[in-house]
């Protein structure tokens, strides 16, 4: 991945790669950060709040792609809408919206200001929305959606999409498709959220993959923040995160790994179940993999089980599917496979070239799972190297199909909060997140009629005939279905969204007590 760098008044980004942090490494940084002027956890407004996050910019903090995900849990980024706990599209800068026709809605706008103090009006949403459009790499969430938006006064945009999209309210949800202001926009095309946003909070630094600092805006519309800011450290190791909540030197750790849950206070852990699926990604176009049978083969040396009991040590689901226990209709819903090749002999596979897995260290668990799957795949009689670094030094490679097999996490309802998106990102011939390289006639089909489907039922349905197609062509193996853990102490802390669509953390109601 190039090294990128930016620079202005409010915004410095300098990229480099990320340190190896341990435990000890990182303590002394994120103290020396301060939840609050006394050192107590006591107070709350005043008080700056201390995160560990897993994941640092893997681009610059560009919104278009899974930075934006950092800009939305840190409440620096909104969207129109905002998507509640059931998946439903909820007011933000729009106040309101409405059906315009078969492809056309209509959205009316808050009144609200920008953190630089321009007025959010309907030229900087149509701006917004046509430079998400327009950007390249193409943000996940419109990888099956062209849209326009038009202007129509100033509090009313008209936005349109090339085919019927019942979805476009959850869709214009994704932080992707942050409203920002005219001065996001830079020369070359690149986009600078920091102090451009319409969040609680403003990003006034980024030291490259490190740390990060929030300020309150205190002009935001929805009142200001119980915080007066954030200093973020970007940490991949998940033991120094916990370290880091056990002694007292963070508020607030993301992502606690399952090994160090136990070495926490019961008030410091809460689970969340989610819709991440821990999913083994085959190369379906180029290397061992590009064969159904071998394929069809590693997928029959799984075990989740195994995965689940020794790896997560009970704090995950077991495979079911593409769409996990996060997502409750998928159960009965559910088809099977269609159109599994008959799986290579070990003695086949034993013949077969060397295979590179690879993952990431930014989840902590995924390391261990790489592991127990590369024995799984040892004992079919594949010969295994395993690949793991830090996710941003990864995510260009894997999208380019530079391995034989990705282990990743991801949230089948991330996108629109529903998993049409995820389905068209990750799995059709022109999908924008196709780690797996497949371009399958009847997959694309099957993903283009769930989303054509009209009503909740019938879109559904069709989601699961799609699951059933993907799964048959054994291009992606479920490994198991996540729940997750946030650190932080709930005597000391309040205002922590636990958020199983994984888009919110620290909000405008998080402080110290």
């Amino acid at each position: 991945m190039s090294s990128q760098s930016s620079q202005s008044s409010k915004y410095s980004v300098r990229r480099r790669p990320l340190l190896a942090l341990g435990a000890a490494a990182l303590l002394v940084p994120v103290a020396a950060c301060g939840g609050s002027t006394d050192g107590g956890a006591s107070g709350g407004g005043d008080q700056r709040l201390r995160a560990v996050m897993a994941f640092p910019p893997a681009q610059a903090m560009s919104p278009y792609g899974d930075d934006a995900v950092t800009l939305s849990r840190l409440s620096v980024v909104e969207g129109l809408t905002r998507i509640d706990e059931e998946g439903a599209a909820k007011p933000a800068l729009a106040t309101k919206w409405q059906r315009d026709g078969a492809k056309g809605w209509e959205f009316t706008l808050r009144d609200a200001r920008f953190q630089d103090g321009d007025a959010v009006d309907a030229e900087a949403v149509v701006r917004s929305l046509a430079a998400a459009r327009d950007a390249s790499p193409k943000p996940r969430v419109l990888s099956d959606v062209k849209l326009t938006a038009e202007a129509e006064g100033k509090r009313t945009v008209r936005i349109t999409t090339d085919e019927a999209d019942p979805l476009l309210p959850q869709r214009l949800a994704n932080p992707s498709l942050a409203i920002l202001s005219e001065g996001a926009y830079e020369k070359g095309g690149k986009v600078n959220p920091a102090g451009h946003a319409t969040g609680p909070y403003t990003l006034t630094e980024v030291n490259g993959a490190v740390s990060a600092k929030l300020d309150r805006n205190d002009t935001y519309w929805g009142g200001k923040a119980k915080a007066s800011g954030v200093d973020v450290k970007f940490v991949a190791d998940g033991t120094a995160r916990a370290n880091a909540l056990r002694t007292g030197t963070a508020d607030i750790a993301e992502y606690v790994p399952v090994a160090q849950a136990s070495l926490l206070e019961e008030k410091q852990i809460h689970e969340v179940p989610t819709a991440r699926t821990n999913t083994l990604y085959l190369n379906t176009e180029n290397g061992v993999f590009a064969d159904p049978a071998v394929r069809a083969a590693a997928r029959s040396a799984i075990d989740s089980k195994a995965l689940v009991d020794g790896v997560y040590e009970g704090r995950a689901d077991t495979a079911r599917g593409l769409l996990g226990p996060g997502v409750p209709w998928a159960a009965d819903a559910r088809k099977a496979p269609e159109g599994r090749a008959k799986a290579a002999s070990r003695a086949e596979v034993a013949k077969t070239k060397e295979i590179v897995l690879a993952t990431y260290t930014n989840r902590p668990e995924l390391p261990e799972v790489a592991s127990a799957v590369q024995q799984q795949l040892e004992a079919r009689g594949f010969t295994v190297k395993q690949y793991v670094r830090d996710y941003a030094q990864m995510e260009a490679d894997a999208l380019a199909g530079k391995y034989d097999a990705f282990i990743q996490a991801r949230n089948t309802l991330l996108d629109t909060a529903d998993p049409v998106s995820y389905l068209g990102s990750d799995f059709t011939c022109e999908g924008s997140f196709n780690i797996a390289q497949l371009c399958d006639k009847g997959v694309d089909e099957a993903v283009a009629k769930a989303a054509a489907a009209d009503g909740t039922e019938a879109r559904h349905a069709a989601e699961m005939e799609a699951e059933a197609k993907i799964l048959g062509a054994d291009a992606a193996v479920p490994l198991v279905h996540e729940r997750f853990v946030q650190g932080f102490d709930s005597g000391k802390v309040d205002g922590v969204a636990l958020d199983p669509m994984e888009r919110r953390l620290i909000t405008a109601d998080t402080r110290l007590r």
